[in-house]
């Protein structure tokens, strides 16, 4: 799924870590759409056996499509 010698966001160092809450669980995990884009403009996603494609439109709009 993903580019020779790339690595998936889960452990990508850009990937930047929410504060856990008092559960001690992280909430949130946020990324820049550029690095995850990595200067394409589409991104096929796999999730749960169903692929997802994360478009990057001329104005500038994120769309996610099954």
């Amino acid at each position: 799924m993903f580019e020779s010698g790339s690595t998936p966001a889960a452990v990508d160092p850009a990937v930047q870590r929410q504060p856990t809450g008092s559960s001690g669980v992280t909430t949130a995990s946020r990324i820049n759409s550029h690095n995850l884009l990595r200067g394409g403009r589409d991104l096929l996603i796999e999730h749960a056996g169903q692929e997802y494609r994360l478009h990057l439109t001329r104005n500038d709009k994120l769309i996610l499509t099954k």
